[in-house]
């Protein structure tokens, strides 16, 4: 089988383009056959080696925790898909190895959802892992129609959902960007505000009592920012560094599968309330310029391979 995967960590030079096993399902999981995989920043944080105290990790080592596809088998046990499903899925297991950045990838039924029936495979391949993330931030910081939210990176994968989300629920969204990405933040309904210097101050000139809960999709300065202009700590959120939004009273979020909020995510695609922000789109084999341009930062949405 035909997959991007590594034997050592470190640079884009370690991702290979060659065979490895064909995966095994189990009675009650699923085979798909992968159409796109998503490329998350978390992969090249996997790459290099960065989450090997968080999780186990096997060598060889195939990326991806995201997919778009159609499931071709089933094991004797699982009843909520059958051949021929077309889903999407936060394929995130208990150890990292059989990643999504292949032909085809075994998952439990609790990864996958139906996949949004109004877009292409490449382009609901970015949904799961940061319209989940989005959506569980949103959720942890109890978001609510009428709050004022300030949202770090809004113009990021995870921030562009957060950004809809949180305007669907008829929140006030400020969300942080560079100047050339701030009409893209007002398309998807939210106040832009240039990140830097000074940013504590900005969002007290559009929200003069502060805001009702904030979301951190950086870290470092921005948790701080957030204690600053956050009238309940308990409502600041962050997805970066555990220890830094705790100090500040705040709540840590990882990412977790959850097919019941995948699902609903999906609909909300079908409804036309949330778009997928898909800015690149790469063959598998240009894996490692994909994580190249990812590490560089700035990127608008998300970026997906296509596998098919």
């Amino acid at each position: 089988m035909r997959a991007i995967f590594q034997t050592t960590y470190g640079g884009t030079d370690v991702l290979q383009d060659g065979e490895v096993d064909e995966p095994k399902i189990a009675p009650d999981s699923v085979l798909v056959d992968v159409h796109a995989a998503g490329v998350n920043p978390v992969d090249t944080t996997i790459r290099a080696g960065g989450l090997r105290a968080a999780f186990e990790h096997t060598l060889p080592l195939v990326l991806g925790w995201d997919l778009s596809g159609v499931v071709s088998a089933v094991g004797p046990a699982v009843t909520t898909y059958v051949p021929g499903d077309e889903v999407v899925g936060y394929v995130r297991k208990d150890v990292v190895q059989g990643g999504t950045y292949a032909q085809r990838v075994a998952a439990w039924e609790r990864h996958l959802a139906r996949k949004p029936a109004s877009v292409d495979h490449a382009t609901a391949a970015g949904l799961p892992l940061a319209g989940l993330t989005a959506l569980q931030t949103l959720e942890a910081a109890g978001t609510a129609a009428g709050d004022t939210v300030l949202v770090h990176a809004g113009a990021g994968g995870v921030g562009s959902f957060a950004v809809q989300l949180a305007a669907a629920r008829g929140a006030c969204v400020l969300a942080t960007a560079g100047p050339d990405n701030h009409d893209y933040l007002r398309e998807l309904g939210a106040e832009p505000l240039e990140y830097g210097d000074g940013l504590a101050e900005r969002v007290r000139e559009v929200a003069t009592d502060g805001v009702d809960c904030a979301v951190d999709l950086v870290g470092g300065e921005s948790v701080e920012v957030s204690a600053a202009v956050v009238r309940d700590p308990a409502r600041s959120v962050s997805v970066t560094d555990p220890s830094a939004i705790a100090a500040h009273g705040g709540r840590y979020v990882f990412v977790r599968p959850a097919p019941a909020q995948l699902e609903h995510l999906s609909g909300l695609v079908d409804d036309g309330v949330v778009q997928i922000p898909v800015s690149g789109r790469f063959p598998l084999a240009d894996a490692a310029a994909a994580h190249e341009r990812l590490d560089q930062r700035h990127v608008r949405g998300k970026l997906v391979l296509e596998v098919v």
